[in-house]
């Protein structure tokens, strides 16, 4: 058995989570003091909102002691018309179960039909929507993305009865300066993917847009002289703006999965970068404040009343290896048509899956679903 001072193989500021999904996992080496005092700079750097209000689960730092759930949002933010608010592009459960030593990926189809409560915060009445839609009817009028948080966390309590410990908004974008900052990432492409975004000058390695996208994004024509940055399946290292472009698409996967498998690749990215944080962190301490700065610009934390440092050290048993993500419907379109608009529908299996995820039951679900497991 090591002694007291022995050093540590797994130091303390290797362990600052991306809050599954959002909350890096960063390394600290060094004594109990010098821990003390990245934990206050972390504090300081981070950016922090109350996003959930009165609709947290509550309970203080006891509460996170056991199972906890978070709710990510990757924001669509209509900064020419702020009046209007944002849309959640992107909606991610993180699940930690009672034991803390694994975390769950759980993400719901933006486009998944439900019935959206009044909010009296913005004047919005209620009624039946897509998802996504109850960031924006929070946010509008001045509700702002903590009023968002609220509207989206309610309707997904009304729907799943899941409540939630913990909130970040989320910038993929932002994420940019993060994998820049580590060298790129490493990332496994699970089917052939093409780009309406970036794509080159036939003939050269200067990027450009390969599409005219026209429509509200509906209709894109090819651009001549040009060819669309093409992502074939196997593992391999990316850019960072090759990961951060991978993630977005969703128009021309090969498996024509769409929404869907944008899901499982940005859980993949997520896992990914959480990976490459832990290993550039523990490897290079002296990039901890540039890291720090450009993490903060990714995302915005609500710990529910709870310290981050507290967060901090509620996460640090949890190894990115560990991280289980899920297919929602099994990963494939589950349509219906409602007054002639298309939406998505959990099915019976995914309210299993998420009657699972709130009664902290998913290695038993998962026993009888393996299939749902994604893969990195």
């Amino acid at each position: 058995m090591r002694g007291a001072r022995a050093k540590r193989t797994d130091p303390l500021w290797a362990k600052l989570t991306l809050v599954l999904g959002v909350l890096l996992v960063l390394a600290s080496g060094g004594s109990f003091v010098g821990g003390k005092v990245l934990l206050a700079h972390v504090d300081n750097t981070v950016q922090q909102q109350n996003l959930l209000g009165n609709v947290a689960a509550g309970g203080g730092a006891a509460a996170i002691k056991g199972e906890v759930n978070i709710l990510l949002v990757g924001l669509d933010t209509r900064d020419n018309n702020p009046a209007m608010g944002s849309r959640s592009d992107s909606i991610v459960i993180a699940h930690i179960p009672a034991s803390h030593d694994r975390a769950y990926l759980v993400s719901i189809p933006r486009d998944t039909g439900v019935h959206i409560p009044a909010f009296k915060k913005t004047g919005y009445t209620g009624g039946t929507d897509k998802i996504n839609a109850a960031f924006q009817f929070g946010s509008m009028n001045g509700g702002g993305n903590a009023g968002g948080m609220q509207l989206l966390a309610l309707t997904i309590k009304d729907l799943t009865g899941i409540t939630f410990n913990a909130a970040a908004t989320v910038n993929f974008d932002g994420f940019k300066d993060v994998v820049e900052a580590m060298g790129g990432v490493n990332m496994c492409i699970d089917e052939k993917t093409t780009s309406l975004h970036n794509g080159f000058f036939n003939g050269t390695t200067k990027r450009t847009a390969p599409f005219k996208i026209t429509d509200g994004g509906l209709r894109w024509t090819p651009i001549p002289g040009t060819h669309p940055m093409v992502y074939q399946p196997g593992c391999r290292h990316l850019e960072a703006w090759q990961a951060l472009d991978y993630v977005r698409q969703r128009d021309m996967l090969a498996n024509g999965d769409g929404d869907y498998g944008r899901q499982r690749h940005q859980q993949q990215f997520i896992k990914a970068l959480l990976k490459e944080g832990v290993s550039k962190g523990m490897s290079n301490p002296l990039t901890l404040n540039t890291f720090l700065e450009k993490v903060s610009k990714a995302f915005v934390f609500d710990g529910g009343g709870v310290s981050l440092t507290d967060w901090i050290f509620a996460m640090k048993g949890i190894d990115p290896s560990s991280m289980v993500m899920l297919k929602t419907n099994g990963g494939t379109y589950n349509s219906v048509t409602v007054n002639g608009q298309s939406r998505e529908e959990l099915s019976a299996t995914s309210v299993a899956m998420l009657t699972a995820l709130r009664n902290d039951t998913l290695d038993d679900f998962i026993a009888t679903h393996p299939s749902w497991v994604s893969g990195d």
